[in-house]
């Protein structure tokens, strides 16, 4: 992978694929952008539970893996998180990511260092309330338990750039996936995602998106 470290405007670093010629994150701010989607209008939706079972679609730089991480902590809310990436990116990259120095964060470093130094296909603590397994794999290719998650983090790359992770046979999948009640979010809102999200069964809604995006999908298993 061609990658360049690029900074997005609040202050945060993000990667852009020079062969994809796609940014990793919005260029409005990479940490805004993830809280915004991932966290609020994923993770913090997600009420009542002691634990719950989260899958991220992309692991990319590992940032909603680190906000994820945090906020578990903080709310003392217990994570198995699972991210799938076929393509991690290595040391040299990573160690050049400031998302700890952004975020003021007792402990991120750390975090953010173990979530990118754990073993794949295996299940690490990366503390008390959080277990991660990264899956060194392909979307396609995975075969996802039924009625387990609770959330998913769609943050593939847009699907002008991978059409084939937007298939209506992997929403089916992951659909399958979630338990009742289970959410879906994505930064991306075009309407034929919305519509292959509904085909798969989903009930989805447009809500307001992060800077510089009017829009993006959240979608419920009802």
């Amino acid at each position: 992978m061609h990658l360049k470290i690029i900074q997005t405007e609040d202050g945060s670093t993000s990667l852009y694929n020079e062969n994809l010629k796609e940014s990793y994150h919005s260029r409005f701010g990479a940490i805004n952008e993830s809280m915004h989607v991932f966290i609020e209008a994923g993770l913090n939706t997600i009420k009542g539970k002691d634990s719950i079972n989260i899958l991220e679609v992309g692991l990319g730089t590992g940032l909603n893996t680190l906000l994820t991480c945090l906020q578990s902590e903080k709310e003392r809310l217990t994570i198995n998180y699972f991210a799938i990436e076929p393509y991690p990116i290595d040391e040299e990259i990573f160690n050049q990511m400031n998302f700890e120095e952004c975020l003021k964060t007792e402990n991120s470093k750390f975090y953010f260092n173990k979530i990118h130094k754990d073993p794949w296909d295996q299940t690490m603590t990366i503390h008390s309330r959080f277990i991660l397994t990264k899956l060194k794999n392909k979307l396609e290719l995975y075969k996802p338990p039924i009625n387990f998650f609770n959330l998913i983090y769609f943050d593939a790359f847009s699907p002008d750039i991978q059409p084939e992770l937007w298939s209506l046979p992997n929403f089916d999948k992951i659909f399958e996936s979630l338990r009742l009640n289970g959410v879906l979010v994505t930064y991306c809102a075009k309407g034929q995602v919305r519509r292959d999200l509904e085909a798969a069964g989903f009930k989805t809604e447009r809500i307001p998106g992060p800077k510089g995006k009017r829009e993006m999908l959240r979608a419920i298993k009802l």
